[in-house]
C-alpha cells in the first residue's frame, strides 16, 4: 500500500449543495488554500449527522485560521439538500457538502468501500500546494472528534510555518515544540 502523505490532490470536479443552492466545486477551487476533505458514509445515517454537526460547530474556527472544510459522501447534491432540510443538526452546516456520487474521489483517496459504493470515515487536510498532509480513516461505526481534528490542522500550519521546528504529542496552538537535532536524542 502506498502511502497518501504528500501525494497530490487528486484533479476532482463535483456537484455541491451549499449555503441554499448547487454549485460546482473542483480542484482548482482548493489551490492556494488550506481544506478539509471530511468523507462519510451517507446522509440520513446515525453517526454522520453527529460528525457533520460537530465539524459545522467548528467551521467558523476553521475558517478564522484560512481552512475550508468539504464533507464528501457518494450521495448526490439533491440527497444533501432534501437532508439538510429535513434535519435540524444538519441545517447548522455552512461548509459545501460535495456529491460524489460516482465514487471517483472517494476512491482517489482511498476511502471507497468497493462493495457497497460507500465512503469509510476519511479526513484529509491539504495544504495550500494541494499536498495531504493529514490522512486518517476510520471504520464506519467509529465517529470523529473535530476538536482533534482543529488541533491536528493547527500543528500542521504550524510546522509549515517553522520547517526546523516539529509539534509534540498533544500539543496545541502556543505550547512549546521542539528543534530536531543530535543535542535531543536520547532527552525526551
Amino acid at each position: 500500500m502506498q502511502t497518501i502523505i504528500n501525494s497530490q490532490l487528486p484533479e476532482f470536479k463535483l456537484q455541491a449543495y451549499h449555503n441554499g443552492s448547487f454549485k460546482t466545486v473542483s480542484s482548482e477551487d482548493v489551490k492556494g488554500k488550506w481544506s478539509i476533505f471530511f468523507f462519510y458514509p451517507a446522509d440520513f445515517t446515525f453517526v454522520c449527522p453527529t460528525e457533520l454537526g460537530d465539524m459545522a460547530d467548528k467551521y467558523a474556527k476553521l475558517q478564522e485560521i484560512g481552512v475550508e472544510v468539504y464533507s464528501v459522501s457518494t450521495d448526490t447534491h439533491f440527497v444533501h439538500k432534501a437532508w439538510h432540510d429535513a434535519s435540524e443538526t444538519i441545517r447548522k452546516i455552512k461548509y459545501p457538502m460535495l456529491a460524489d456520487h460516482t465514487g471517483a474521489l472517494s476512491r482517489a483517496f482511498g476511502v471507497l468501500n468497493e462493495d457497497d459504493n460507500l465512503a469509510y470515515r476519511g479526513t484529509f487536510l491539504v495544504n495550500p500546494e494541494g499536498q495531504i498532509k493529514i490522512a486518517e480513516i476510520h471504520d464506519n461505526g467509529i465517529g470523529r472528534n473535530a476538536d482533534e481534528l482543529l488541533r491536528k490542522v493547527e500543528a500542521a500550519q504550524f510546522v509549515a510555518a517553522h520547517p526546523d521546528e516539529v509539534c509534540p504529542a498533544k500539543w496545541k496552538k502556543g505550547d512549546a515544540t521542539l528543534k530536531p537535532s543530535i543535542d535531543l536524542v536520547g532527552k525526551i
